[in-house]
């Protein structure tokens, strides 16, 4: 931070607000490594959860996390009727292990009378109340204004009156909420601006939704009106369409100069080239597949697929790169596909480690190939070890290691020992390596499952080099419709290394396409380990 410069604060509510997206139940021990991931990146604040709400929160502050950041506790302002002391919400708040408390208060006239029940007069009093009690006991002190924008459409003077009486009682930040995620920029920027009259900017913060689509924007907007704390959650988690994405406002924050030249976060440009890995991380943690497509960090971001695009690329970066893909620790890709040409393919050949000269012949082939199996339904953008094997195999330079003579998948649905209905299946595999023939059978969760593990179970001479291989991911696509589809299928194996690789296979038999792709994982793994036949 220069002399220049001003300070941006950023809060994450991931393990709060996040916590509210459909099909995702942080457990203790998730919240916890989440909670680390954050620290370590450089987030000011941490969110942790609403103790006294729910077991698992209440655990989570029942200790002194020990963290850099700013650990904050969230929950409700005093009910009507009763004293700060007297209030169990409040007192949760008082007790937990945090060093802020944020207080959730209503801004708008409407939800005050319709969702609390009392006057507009007890909401005031509550929110002095509660951060006045915050205050004595030492905690800093958040006031979170829900709904302020849509109660200040509705009544202006009575949201102000919300963000005066939190800062004048010594609130540190007064956090301007678009709880409905329906305000537009250009009015956000405008109402804080109308704010900043009555609490400094540098005690405002911006909290966004992003059911328009407009939380990021929404909260660039209030930054530029004068707030100095930025709310939002790793990869845009949260209820609904979700919060704004520090995801992708962290880079935008340091990049780009209209934000970079005039503020300074806490997340150093070091930390910013792990945040592709930090996003895929939450996303492992929740069990959901990263989102290809999302700016900065997805697998996406800076790939080109045009043959026109790929040459330029290659050329010259920037002329489809608006930063530098390893700034936030993500990688080019000039994907080889149906649209790509020459360029594509040697650029994709480079960067799974083949180094073949512009004018060998092989390129052409290669390029063929592509297309002639991408015509059959065959993907090879996310399937990086197929496209090697297939180049390899164009090349001549993949060694006949094993071949599979026959292959049988029982699956039998049945009443087991015990009378509950249960699903059986066995596979078995005829292997043949050199001379040697082996026959393994085996039982899994599911037809793939069973296959896998009967395959991987004798490979004679080469058993050893496969001992560590396993898979991680599996995913089916259905190329058209009918019960006589077409099926992708996807296969991410991972080994002892740590190294991962997705293989393809496709075939109007699920079975016989994730076979393809077991047999493709295996054979990559002994290439990468370089062994011969």
């Amino acid at each position: 931070m220069t002399a220049s410069t001003e300070r941006l604060y950023l809060f994450d509510t991931t393990l709060r607000d996040g916590a509210q997206t459909t099909g995702v139940d942080f457990t203790l021990d998730d919240k916890l490594k989440i909670a680390a991931i954050l620290d370590d990146l450089g987030i000011d604040y941490v969110e942790g959860g609403y103790p006294g709400a729910n077991a698992t929160d209440t655990a989570l502050f029942g200790e002194d996390r020990r963290l850099k950041a700013t650990f904050t506790a969230f929950g409700m302002t005093k009910r009507a009727g009763r004293s700060a002391a007297n209030d169990p919400g409040v007192a949760a708040l008082l007790d937990a292990k945090a060093k802020a408390i944020c207080f959730v208060a209503k801004a708008w006239d409407y939800h005050v009378h319709v969702a609390l029940g009392c006057t507009l007069e007890e909401n005031l009093e509550g929110i002095r109340d509660s951060v006045a009690a915050a205050n004595a006991r030492g905690f800093e002190v958040l006031v979170d204004c829900e709904h302020f924008f849509d109660g200040y459409k509705a009544n202006p003077d009575y949201a102000l009156a919300c963000a005066r009486d939190a800062y004048a009682s010594g609130a540190r930040w007064v956090v301007l909420c678009d709880t409905n995620g329906g305000t537009l920029p250009e009015e956000v920027e405008a109402i804080v601006q109308e704010v900043a009259a009555v609490v400094p900017g540098g005690h405002l913060g911006i909290h966004a939704h992003n059911d328009t689509e407009q939380a990021v924007a929404n909260t660039l907007a209030a930054v530029r009106a004068g707030c100095r704390q930025i709310q939002g959650t790793l990869n845009g988690l949260g209820e609904r369409c979700g919060n704004a994405n520090l995801t992708s406002l962290i880079p935008t924050l340091l990049l780009k100069p209209a934000y970079a030249d005039r503020f300074a976060i806490g997340v150093s440009r070091e930390k910013l080239t792990q945040l592709t890995k930090v996003s895929r991380q939450l996303d492992e943690l929740i069990n959901r597949p990263p989102n290809r497509h999302a700016p900065y960090v997805g697998a996406s971001a800076f790939a080109t697929k045009a043959g026109i695009h790929a040459s330029a690329v290659l050329k010259e970066p920037e002329t489809y790169e608006h930063v530098p893909p390893e700034t936030v620790g993500n990688r080019r890709q000039v994907l080889v596909s149906e649209q790509a040409g020459k360029s594509n393919v040697l650029a994709e050949l480079e960067r799974v480690g083949l180094t073949v000269a512009k004018d060998d012949p092989r390129v052409a082939r290669i390029l063929d190939e592509v297309k002639e199996r991408e015509s059959l339904g065959y993907a090879y953008e996310g399937a990086d070890a197929s496209f090697f094997l297939l180049a390899k195999r164009v090349m001549g330079e993949v060694p006949a290691f094993f071949t599979v003579e026959r292959f049988k998948v029982n699956v039998e649905r049945r009443y087991n020992a015990v009378g509950d209905l249960v699903t059986f299946s066995e596979a078995t595999v005829k292997v043949k390596v050199g001379d040697e023939v082996m026959i393994s059978a085996a039982e899994g969760n599911g037809p793939v499952n069973a296959l896998d593990a009967a395959l991987r179970k004798d490979l004679g001479r080469y058993q050893r080099f496969i001992e560590d291989l396993e898979l991680v991911d599996f995913r089916v696509r259905i190329l058209n419709g009918g019960t006589g589809a077409v099926t992708r299928v996807l296969i991410e194996s991972r080994d002892g290394s740590g190294d991962t690789w997705t293989t393809v296979g496709v075939s109007a038999n699920i079975i016989d396409a994730s076979f393809q792709a077991l047999t493709d994982s295996i054979t990559y793994k002994l290439v990468k380990e370089g062994v011969g036949v």
